[in-house]
């Protein structure tokens, strides 16, 4: 119903690479057409756009360092606010573009095989200190430890 769509014309200039960059359509929003045609209530769904994907991404944000898929979070926020706003919609682009190429970079065999190296070596390095540290003082934790 929402003829307003962008997709038909940014599908052949994202396809082929290079002119990715050169000529695009404006943005356009994904508003229902009733929402867009009166003003004031296009800029309350904006706001409510806004406030959804803030809170997605600040409990994105609150997954970083508690239990949760937290950058999945945020980019879905982003995400969000790419529905409604042009600068949102162009950093998720750029997301997508460097989460892609650090994809191919990882999988290529001299990285894997490199990083696979240095994994072994940093495991080795703990698991000697791990072992030193049984050896030497045995199941104690390090602040029950008296001079031995």
């Amino acid at each position: 119903m929402n003829t307003g769509s962008d997709h038909g014309t940014n599908e052949p200039a994202e396809a082929t690479g290079a002119d990715a960059g050169a000529e695009e359509a404006p943005h356009v929003s994904k508003a229902p057409a009733f929402i867009k045609a009166r003003r004031s209530l296009h800029l309350s769904w904006q706001v409510g756009v806004f406030i959804v994907g803030l809170a997605v991404i600040g409990a994105g944000v609150a997954m970083l360092v508690l239990p949760g898929p937290g950058w999945v979070a945020i980019f879905a926020g982003l995400a969000i606010w790419a529905t409604e706003f042009a600068w949102a919609h162009l950093v998720l682009r750029w997301t997508k573009r460097k989460v892609t190429e650090a994809a191919q970079k990882a999988l290529d065999p001299k990285v894997r095989r490199r990083n696979i190296i240095l994994t072994t070596v940093g495991l080795v390095i703990a698991g000697a200190l791990i072992g030193f540290y049984l050896w030497k003082y045995g199941l104690v934790l390090p602040w029950n430890i008296k001079d031995q």
